[in-house]
């Protein structure tokens, strides 16, 4: 996140927003500054990602379904807007500690042990790491004492939308990003490739709640997409991970997604036009 600090401290805040005495490196002018550049950041990813895969990829006709709530779109949305700012504050705190020089993240290539291939290593184990993370972290909030107060919100959408993949009460929403702020302080990570693996993981968030359940054959168990992800909203103790089914066949938690069997959300919509 330094580097992004860095170059709105250069091009925008330096010469346009602060008073020339308050200095770049001041604790509470970062802890600002990351504040506003994250909730842009989340903020932009969020409509900018959610809206393009909501009108070119999202099967509208899901919206005739019976468990698709009315005003549902605006709602999310509105779920959403309002919990970022509260998941940003604990984000916003990891961040100034990578700022702060606590984390493993390194400028050059030359500064990883194993050069390039230690840059690809790295974000296989970053996707195993957080997967493994979210899997375990996702599956506790699924538990008596936590369920009803903090994850139930995000169940409230049975056929999600890609507007549903940020609407999370704010401890839940954290929770599960928890994972990808904790990897850059156990393990060495090249800066921009953490810039990179963030988004995509907000991307990918996206595109588990987007309603387009194609997924090549030969991938169909190993990847864990909006099938699987949509019998997780439909049927709750069921499809937990993140990326993979790894952890989901470990756990006993694994289930072959309904769409994939010809009983998912479109077949269903499928038989209610033929009666």
């Amino acid at each position: 996140m330094d580097l992004v600090l860095e170059a709105a401290d250069r091009h925008l805040l330096t010469p346009y927003v602060y008073p020339a005495g308050w200095p770049e490196a001041e604790p509470c002018r970062q802890l600002l500054s990351l504040f506003v550049i994250t909730n842009l950041g989340a903020l932009t990813l969020y409509l900018l990602f959610g809206t393009f895969s909501y009108y070119f990829i999202f099967d509208h006709e899901l919206k005739k379904h019976p468990q698709f709530l009315e005003n549902q779109v605006s709602r999310e949305i509105s779920y959403a807007l309002r919990s970022l700012p509260w998941i940003s504050v604990p984000t916003v705190a990891l961040f100034f500690a990578e700022v702060r020089g606590y984390s493993k993240l390194y400028d050059n290539i030359e500064d990883s042990p194993y050069g390039w291939s230690g840059v690809f290593l790295s974000m296989l184990s970053f996707l195993f790491f957080t997967d493994m993370g979210i899997y375990w972290i996702h599956r506790g909030l699924h538990h008596k004492l936590f369920y009803k107060r903090f994850h139930k919100p995000h169940h409230l959408w049975k056929i999600a939308t890609p507007f549903a993949s940020h609407a999370f009460h704010p401890v839940d929403g954290f929770m599960q990003s928890l994972p990808y702020h904790i990897y850059p302080f156990l393990f060495p990570l090249h800066k921009v490739t953490y810039l990179g693996l963030y988004i995509f993981v907000n991307v990918w968030t996206i595109s588990i709640h987007d309603g387009d359940y194609r997924v090549p054959r030969l991938l169909r168990h190993i990847i864990n997409g909006s099938a699987h992800h949509t019998d997780h909203h439909l049927y709750f103790d069921y499809n937990y991970g993140q990326y993979f089914t790894l952890w989901d066949k470990i756990g006993g938690s694994y289930k072959s997604p309904t769409s994939f069997e010809g009983k998912g959300p479109h077949d269903y919509l499928r038989k209610l036009r033929e009666k």
